[in-house]
This record gives structure tokens, sequence and C-alpha cells, in this order.
């Protein structure tokens, strides 16, 4: 059988990628990385030298606007007729974060992340939920298959959406190269830790600051245990999204804000690190469509506590202890459950590290590509 043309649409991945651009920059890594796919990388004009670096087998075609305003009316209009006039033509195009153009010509695939933007419009910018609403609309009605990261997601978006196409449930993946339990290097990990300025014993949250991560009730509980445990710190690692008063004003009025570390923004090959020396990764969102922090803690063989009811209760099942919804008292006892230590928490990690060999980008990679076969009719 010859090779699938598939084209992917990656001019909305920053340069910090993370949530869904992350999954966009794996999943072009391990597509790149399969014989049976010839794989076009279309990104925006200043950006190639990226994609050609993560895709060096692929083609990159350099083709959206670099402004946001511009590069938004491009992948409506645009990009469909980028596709159109493709030669040789794409079999399938994947738009990997809920858009897809009008009239591209080409069968598609659309991934669609949460439905947030839908159930809680108040987690989001007044200005991404219009946007995300109309291309959420749109997806069910330009998409031969539409795939959902988790079976949560899925669910929620038939009850919704009704599509009359497939919907394809593919996992994330994790880069067990990089998310392991030991470091590959001995002593690079305390270096990492002691550029960032962090020092054992802390808990430990990544991802970017915004509402629906409930960051409020990590402080909380937070301020809960660590009275009981000199110097234990909370490190917060990620970026500024929106609507981040409620997390400064909580950590102003905390009695240990001096033990609370905002590192910002953390370079992808230090992340490893952080979750590795973590007494506890904490990740108590309120809801997310897969959760990629969850399963990096699992990989790594470090205690984590997170949401019940959610994606990332799913995926790690008895391997992670779970709390209801903004209780920071429960979160405080789960914390210091975990970092007591003990046989519980032992057999909890050796469940995470089975659990997380389970989920590869390659495996995502070859779950995507059942995608493309069935919407370009292969």
């Amino acid at each position: 059988m010859s090779a699938l043309a598939v084209g992917i649409d990656v001019a909305a991945v920053p340069a910090e990628a993370l949530g869904a651009g992350q999954y966009t920059v794996e999943l072009v890594r391990a597509l790149d990385r399969l014989e049976d796919v010839a794989l076009t990388v279309v990104s925006r004009r200043d950006d190639a030298a990226r994609w050609r670096a993560l895709a060096p087998r692929g083609t990159v075609l350099a083709a959206a606007p670099a402004r946001r305003a511009a590069r938004l009316a491009w992948e409506e209009l645009g990009l469909g007729r980028t596709v159109r006039r493709r030669e040789p033509a794409f079999d399938v195009l994947h738009g990997p974060h809920y858009s897809l153009p009008a009239r591209p010509g080409r069968p598609c695939v659309v991934t669609v992340h949460d439905l947030t933007f839908v159930d809680h419009p108040e987690w989001h910018e007044r200005s991404k939920v219009l946007y995300f609403r109309r291309a959420l609309r749109l997806a069910a009605r330009r998409a031969r298959v539409v795939v959902c990261v988790s079976e949560r997601t899925a669910d929620r978006y038939r009850a919704l959406f009704r599509p009359r196409v497939p919907v394809h449930v593919v996992a994330h993946g994790v880069d067990h190269g990089r998310f392991a339990p030991v470091e590959a290097e001995p002593g690079r990990d305390a270096g990492v830790l002691a550029r960032l300025g962090v020092r054992p014993p802390f808990v430990l949250h990544t991802g970017t600051i915004q509402p629906r991560k409930d960051l409020v009730t990590l402080v909380e509980a937070f301020d809960a245990v660590a009275g009981g445990r000199d110097g234990l710190a909370l490190v917060l690692a990620g970026g500024r999204g929106w609507g981040t008063g409620a997390l400064d004003a909580a950590i102003a009025r905390s009695p240990h804000r001096d033990r609370i570390v905002l590192l910002g923004h953390v370079a992808d090959a230090d992340v490893p690190a952080l979750v590795r020396g973590a007494s506890a990764v904490a990740y108590p969102s309120l809801e997310e469509g897969f959760g990629l922090p969850a399963i990096e803690a699992l990989a790594c063989g470090t205690p984590l506590v997170t949401t019940e009811g959610t994606a990332m209760a799913d995926l790690a099942g008895d391997a992670a202890l779970l709390v209801a919804r903004s209780d920071p008292g429960a979160l405080a006892g789960a914390l210091d459950d975990v970092l007591g230590g003990g046989d519980a928490v032992a057999r909890r990690r050796d469940a995470g590290l089975r659990r997380a060999s389970r989920f590869t980008w390659d495996r995502c990679a070859r779950g995507h590509v059942e995608a493309y076969r069935l919407a370009a009719g292969r």
C-alpha cells in the first residue's frame, strides 16, 4: 500500500507549546517516524525552521501569516485554497486543534480536546469561547472523522453535537525517554533544580496558570499541610494564562507565601527533573480533555493527587489519590497521605508505572493513522 499523504495544520502552535500544542508537536514527531505516512506540516511563515527540525523526513509548507488575526482568517479561507492547489494532493488534512477550513477539497480529520468552551465558558476568555464554540459546531459538519483524546471527551462531544461521522478515541502518549523514574545522566536533575532555584521537598504543579486549574484550592491545601512540614515548598511551573488575580490574592494572604515558588514557563528539557524531584505532583484541575501532567507524573513514579470524575482519574485509576473538586481539606489530606510515604504510596507508584507504560506517542500516531485511513477511504 502506498504511503498516506497527510497534511497537518500546525499554524496555531505557539513557540512555548503546552497542552494541545504539546500534543501536536509530539504527534508530528511520531508521524514523521512512520514509513507509511508522507507528512506535510503546514506552518506559519516565520516558524518553518522549528517544524523542519521536528519533522526532518517530512515536508514543511510555510504558508500561514504570522500575526494572529490574519492567521485566523487564513485558516478559514486561505488554508482551504492551499490544500486544494497542493500537488501532489493530500489524502487527508488534519486539524489538531478543533478547527478545519471551509472547502478544503480533501477529506478532513479534526481533534477535539475538551468541551469546556461549551460547558464552562467562565473558565476561558470570551473571545476564545466564541471562536471555539463555532469551531466545534463546524467540525461536526466538516470532518469525516473526529478524534477525541479521551472517552470522557468523546461521550460529551457526541451528546452535544450528535455527529454523523465516526468519533475515534486516541489517547496522548508520554515520552518515556524523558519521563522516567531514573535520570539519564547522574546528577543532571540536581543541577536543573539548583539552576531553577528549587530545593526539595516540594509539591509540584505543572501547566499554564488559568482558572480551571483550581490553583487557589491548591494554595489553601498547601497552607494546611505546610505548617507541620518544615521546608516543604509549593512549586508552580507554568506560564501565566489569564484570570490569575484570584491566585495572586491567595498567595498574598498565605501564611506560607515565602515557600510558594512561581517558576513561570519552564523549558521542556527541565520539566522531567522537576517531576522526578517532587515529593508529590498535585493536579487539582476541574476538568481536562486528557491531562498530560498526570500521566507524566505516573511515568516518573512520582505520587499523584488529582481530581475525581475527570479524564485524569480515568487514566490514573488506582495509581493516584483522587479528591473532590475545589475541596481544600480533601486535597490537604491526600497530600499529607502521600508525603507520609508507606506501603500504599509504593503500591500506587508501581501501579502508575504500569499504567503509564501503555501510553506512547508512537501508539498515539498509529491511532491517528487509523482515523486518517478511514477518512480517506483507505
